[in-house]
């Protein structure tokens, strides 16, 4: 993945999981790890249409050598 790469939220929600998953935590050390609760962590994970972009992002961060640069809106006529 470069750093040109742009990810949708469902995108990000399923790296974030992978990269739990990668490291062999289970959701509840995510949620110790994180500062949340278990179900914040799944929702994370599994709701993309949830607006939980910051604590993906932190999982991404934690969980990897990569930094999350966000977020990028683009705007196109109707």
């Amino acid at each position: 993945m470069s750093k040109k790469d742009f990810l949708s939220e469902a995108e990000l929600a399923a790296l974030a999981k992978k990269l739990r998953e990668k490291t062999g935590k289970k959701r509840a050390q995510a949620a110790r790890d994180m500062d949340v609760s278990q179900t914040s962590i799944f929702h994370a994970e599994e709701s993309p249409e949830q607006s939980l972009a910051k604590l993906r992002a932190k999982m991404i961060e934690a969980y990897s050598e990569f930094k999350v640069i966000g977020p990028v809106y683009y705007l196109e006529k109707k």
